[in-house]
């Protein structure tokens, strides 16, 4: 996820000239000239403050306040789900299908879902009493933190803002909103959308970029949810210790994707294809890499051509299901990886259009340049293996956890096995991407991949601070804790052995 600028010869095949992917003058610094002013330190100021008065009156802790909004959002997503469209087009080049299927759909859906939810979520849930506080009862209450500032990508601008959003909302929250300058068409269809829906004290949308966030993060918020890089995450870490801010980390990393030897191979073939060149690769989970084992490898690079070419045909370029890269530094740098001389598939690229094709790369070793970043794009190095230590030395060889693991077998003592000794923030077994879809399971990372989960309930909970209660009974009130303690230790000895 990084920006990365690369320079000189690329060494990849270039595509003739096309038309440009985006109309002219819808590059960043065109659209902020043409927006009012950017916001500065005291209106920002003003913002949080007014969004911390509102949240004291204690209108957004009330369920139907809560349900209102979440229905108005809905509604509000509804209403934009053409231009929101058109905006990703524009932006990433993204087809109607996967902007619906996971962004504005994804996110009605989830709405759906969290309201059907919500009034169990709210209620208070009641765990064990030891035996020395008894009589009593306990219960988790859940509370909401405060005032939140919600940090979206480029890759998925619209899932990705909205779905944090969601559960803020669901926990009684409010919310500061700031999405990326690298999707401006997209930044510019939620900002209105934000405001047609929303009073800025409850949810507010902050445009601009590097600047803005960087005043954005100088204030005092009650939780910050970022969704990013692990460069920019460790700044917003930093900034966000300065006031002892909680923080939610949504990184990225190498992940990688196992193929073993008895893995269904046309099943594997057509999920990884599909895991990892939607959006053009822009995926943090997305397959960063594949490990097949030896036995089964050129079955499966050859499969793999086979499989790109039915989903994009002869010219993926023309394909209206594939996508573009975000921006120039990104595509100068994800075509800096493509060494020519290892290509299986793909390697064409135009940078009028910031066209990548799918490609895949084999004989991959650790020192090659494409092992030492996360890539972030439609490039998918293939290296082989032998046994199971061969697998952990090159996931121990990348320098944090993945965020994601894939594991293609049909052979459960495999499955378990690598489970247990890859250390990753989550997964599939003989799918990929397909976890993040299930609301009932937690999605985040583990380390450098990332801090904190949420979806579904974990969504609601990580917004929330779970308020531990102990209730004692009055009916009796047993001496045993008070002074004079005199001989009473060894009742205490008896009761805690």
């Amino acid at each position: 996820m990084n920006q990365i600028t690369t320079n000189g010869s690329t060494g990849q095949r270039e595509k003739a000239p096309a038309e440009p992917l985006c109309l002219p003058g819808n590059n960043i610094c065109d659209i902020q000239s043409r927006c009012s002013t950017m916001p500065n330190e005291q209106q920002i100021n003003g913002i949080v403050a007014k969004q911390r008065d509102f949240f004291n009156t204690g209108s957004t802790r009330q369920y139907q306040t809560r349900i209102d909004c979440l229905q108005k959002l809905k509604t509000g997503l509804i209403k934009y789900e053409a231009e929101l469209h058109a905006a990703l087009k524009q932006d990433l080049g993204k087809s109607e299908f996967e902007s619906f299927a996971a962004e504005t759909g994804s996110c009605q859906h989830e709405i759906t879902d969290t309201i059907k939810k919500l009034r169990t979520w709210m209620k208070p849930r009641r765990v064990g009493t030891s035996i020395l506080v008894q009589p009593g009862t306990s219960k988790i209450h859940y509370s909401p933190l405060g005032v939140n500032l919600i940090i979206g990508p480029f890759n998925f601008p619209v899932m990705l803002t909205f779905s944090p959003l969601i559960a803020a909302i669901a926990a009684g929250n409010t919310a500061v909103v700031k999405t990326s300058e690298l999707t401006p068409a997209c930044s510019a269809v939620i900002q209105k959308l934000i405001e047609n829906v929303f009073e800025p004290e409850y949810v507010a949308f902050v445009p601009g970029a590097v600047e803005e966030t960087t005043l954005l993060l100088a204030q005092k918020f009650d939780h910050i949810f970022f969704t990013g890089s692990p460069r920019v995450g460790s700044i917003v870490m930093m900034a966000a210790a300065q006031h002892l801010t909680p923080v939610t980390l949504e990184l990225g990393g190498k992940s990688p994707c196992i193929v073993h030897r008895d893995a269904n191979l046309d099943v594997a073939v057509n999920r990884i294809t599909a895991g990892k060149f939607m959006n053009a690769g822009q995926v943090c989970v997305a397959p960063d890499y594949v490990l097949v084992h030896k036995d089964v490898k050129e079955s499966f690079l050859e499969k793999m051509k086979l499989r790109i070419r039915e989903c994009y045909g002869e010219d993926p370029s023309a394909s209206p299901d594939y996508g573009r890269i975000v921006n120039d530094s990104h595509f100068q740098r994800i075509c800096a990886l493509i060494e020519p001389h290892k290509i299986v598939a793909g390697g064409e690229s135009n940078a009028t259009q910031r066209y990548i094709a799918p490609t895949v790369l084999r004989d991959i070793q650790l020192d090659d340049k494409v092992m030492g970043e996360e890539i972030f794009g439609p490039v998918l190095p293939v290296l082989d293996y032998s046994d199971f230590n061969d697998i952990y030395k090159v996931v121990g060889a990348m320098p944090q956890h993945p965020l994601a693991c894939y594991i293609f077998s049909e052979n459960v003592k495999v499955q378990q096995e690598l489970i247990a000794n890859i250390q990753f923030g989550g997964g599939c077994i003989n799918n990929c991407v397909m976890h993040v879809v299930n609301s009932y399971l937690p999605f985040g990372g583990v380390g450098q991949s990332g801090t904190g989960s949420y979806h579904g309930f974990n969504g609601f909970e990580r917004f929330s601070h779970k308020k531990s209660i102990l209730k004692s009974a009055t009916w009796i009130d047993l001496p045993l804790l008070y002074a004079p303690y005199g001989n009473k230790i060894k009742l205490l000895r008896l009761i805690m052995k």
